[in-house]
């Protein structure tokens, strides 16, 4: 009976404590209601098959996170990675030889998302401690910037491209909270306005404010000819678009809307039309709760081991120029791609992209 009654006290006590513990966390999170529009049937050119099931995978050797990846003119591959699965608070930019040699080529002590080189063969990186920094041949950091005109800082740089002309495209998912996966699903079940779509002129040093505020601001992507810059909204599964010239010049508008999952990274094609890889597919799960703060709260509030995971489904689509989906790719079982977050295209193949996985996707198209 003592053994008993203890066992119930102990049991009483640990209950009261994880309630406390939900209720605290709850409390930090100050969801916005928002209703997703109708998930789009799987039909037509966006009718489920089994494409990325020849993906081969570059092994990381041990290393997690290729977020972005870049190419040099050899054909070396580079990407940003962080030391463990769960962990991202420290990591480095990595370099893979033709060969599949992994090493480091800047250990900059932090998880770099996305990458581009610039004409100069410098690494133009969004690092989550720094900012929007530069990275020179030598593996030499220097911080282009870390917030924007208004003060506001980037404290999760996400993806940069380059027009032409040199001028640096990227977003910012907040200004608010750093990264973390806690943070991360924060951003999305809150649902608010943070962050947006930046500019840095590399001889002005002068940053401005092109999108003011995203839902999750992700890949970015300059169309041919400089004519308009992507950028990802991915809780709002859509892709927004800023003209850069003609009549829209400073328009924002929508450049695709109700994704059939959560889109992620963004790059251009040589013809012109895009990549656009995504996290995972839409769950239903997600969708019936955004219109409710209350609920949103109590999901928010339980350890991460029990709320909902993302589940492994690789998709990837070809997007025209005009915003027509040409051509959809997937893998539904999530074992050859199980994420895209990026999308990046060398000598007639794609590589592929994760935040979680260890490796890099390699798929060769027709």
């Amino acid at each position: 009976m003592k053994i008993t009654s203890i066992t119930k006290t102990i049991v009483t006590g640990l209950s009261i404590i994880f309630i406390a513990s939900c209720l605290f966390q709850s409390c930090a999170l100050k969801p916005q209601a928002w209703t997703p529009p109708i998930k789009p049937e799987l039909v037509g050119t966006i009718a489920e098959n089994e494409l990325l099931n020849t993906t081969e995978w570059i092994d990381l050797d041990g290393w997690y996170g290729p977020e972005d990846i870049a190419v040099d003119k050899e054909g070396n591959l580079y990407c940003g990675a962080h030391f463990s699965k769960n962990n991202f608070n420290n990591g480095a930019i990595l370099k893979i030889d033709t060969s599949g040699q992994v090493r480091v080529f800047c250990n900059t002590e932090s998880w770099v998302t996305g990458l581009h080189f610039d004409h100069n063969q410098h690494l133009i990186a969004c690092d989550s401690k720094r900012g929007l920094i530069s990275v020179d041949p030598s593996g030499k950091i220097t911080i282009l910037a870390n917030e924007d005109q208004n003060g506001n800082k980037f404290l999760i740089p996400n993806d940069v491209d380059i027009a032409s002309d040199g001028i640096i495209y990227f977003s910012n998912t907040s200004s608010k909270v750093t990264f973390s996966r806690k943070n991360a699903r924060k951003i999305l079940l809150e649902a608010k306005p943070d962050g947006g779509l930046y500019s840095y002129h590399p001889t002005t040093k002068e940053v401005k404010t092109l999108i003011d505020s995203s839902f999750f601001g992700n890949g970015v992507a300059v169309s041919k000819n400089d004519e308009f810059v992507l950028m990802v909204d991915l809780t709002k599964y859509r892709v927004l678009r800023y003209w850069l010239k003609g009549a829209n010049k400073g328009k924002i508008d929508l450049f695709l809307e109700n994704l059939p999952g959560l889109p992620n990274g963004v790059s251009r094609r040589k013809d012109g039309s895009f990549w656009l890889g995504f996290t995972t597919k839409r769950d239903d799960l997600l969708d019936k709760i955004q219109p409710k703060p209350g609920l949103k709260k109590l999901v928010y509030g339980f350890p991460l081991w029990l709320q909902p995971k993302q589940k492994p489904f690789g998709m990837i689509m070809q997007v025209s120029q005009t915003g027509e989906i040409i051509k959809t790719f997937y893998d539904t079982t999530g074992k050859f791609v199980s994420e895209a977050s990026s999308i990046e295209e060398h000598n007639g193949y794609i590589y592929l992209g994760g935040d979680l996985t260890d490796h890099i996707g390699r798929y060769k198209l027709d």
